[in-house]
């Protein structure tokens, strides 16, 4: 199972509309269960550590996490399927953390196994669940040798 915690609220209907097709076809492991927190009453600083916190406070000693963050390390496909397959065989968890408006702390960021980013672009949060479901679906597809991802 992969986990997802993102602050925000609901998928809007658009973004729940592509997020469905991509969760029916992932198959065990790779099913995803979501932990939406609400975005935190406070302002910069204070928010990004109110958030961070309620995010950590979410994540077991022996999950894989991974930060999705513009500065972070770019992956291409193949080699976030190769990741995720690797946390699989050490049976632990993958979870995923979609920050707040404000980012997260460095306390959260240096609890993270991998700090990536999907672009040096800023995407908005409901955008960035799409595409990491989509992505998700991909590395499944490379890991079983399915003809979704062309090289």
């Amino acid at each position: 199972m992969l986990k997802i915690i993102a602050i925000g609220k609901k998928h809007e209907p658009w973004v729940a509309t592509g997020i469905e097709r991509y969760q029916k076809r992932l198959q065990r492991p790779w099913n995803i269960a979501w932990e939406l927190l609400p975005h935190s009453p406070f302002d910069s600083n204070n928010a990004r550590r109110d958030e961070s916190e309620r995010i950590l406070s979410r994540c077991g000693a022996d999950e894989f996490i991974v930060v999705l963050d513009e500065r972070g390390k770019l992956l291409n496909s193949p080699a976030l399927s190769r990741s995720l397959s690797q946390a699989f065989t050490s049976n632990r968890t993958p979870t995923f953390v979609i920050g707040g408006a404000y980012g997260v702390t460095d306390a959260l960021r240096s609890r993270a196994n991998l700090v990536w980013s999907l672009s040096p672009l800023v995407f908005p949060h409901q955008l960035v669940r799409l595409i990491l479901v989509e992505q998700l679906y991909r590395a499944q597809e490379i890991a079983q040798g399915g003809k979704y991802h062309h090289e």
